[in-house]
């Protein structure tokens, strides 16, 4: 099952929202450090409601900290950025993809988007919209992945 990564994410209710949708659907969420506020946050808490018990959470300290674990399980490297070359709609997504999200103010460094077998995007109508909120931005890809794996078909 593809498995989410936030790498220096920093608004803790975002993350909250994401570990929700994560718990929601039994997806492994990787948080990758530096974070923009503590795990034991109150809104990070307060967003993931009563879920935390049903996230299947990694901390990694460094993006190296979690390239070693990505190593060790494999699976191709999915970057979201604006700028992805690859409609993320047209992405034949794989069981085994870590799909690779960015903090809210600056997207994935270019350090981690070299690392990426592939950048994708989410297209939006509007030029003068910079990006989705993260939250949503996950939820879009994770549900599209599943759907085209057939996890929706399951449930």
């Amino acid at each position: 099952m593809p498995q989410v990564v936030l790498v220096n994410p920093q608004i803790p209710p975002n993350t909250g929202n994401i570990a929700r949708t994560c718990a929601a659907t039994a997806t492994e969420l990787h948080l990758v450090g530096p974070l923009g506020f503590e795990i034991s946050d109150r809104y990070l808490k307060r967003a993931g409601l009563d879920y935390w018990p049903y996230v299947k959470l990694h901390y990694h300290p460094t993006i190296e900290a979690f390239h070693s674990l990505h190593q060790q399980r494999g699976g191709r490297l999915l970057g979201f950025s604006v700028r992805g070359s690859i409609n993320y709609i047209n992405c034949q997504f794989q069981a085994d993809d870590w799909l690779l999200f960015g903090s809210e103010t600056q997207g994935l460094p270019p350090e981690v988007l070299s690392t990426c077998d592939n950048i994708l995007h989410i297209p939006m109508a509007e030029p003068g919209v910079r990006s989705l909120n993260l939250s949503v931005s996950v939820a879009i890809s994770l549900f599209e992945s599943r759907r085209q794996l057939g996890y929706l078909d399951r449930v």
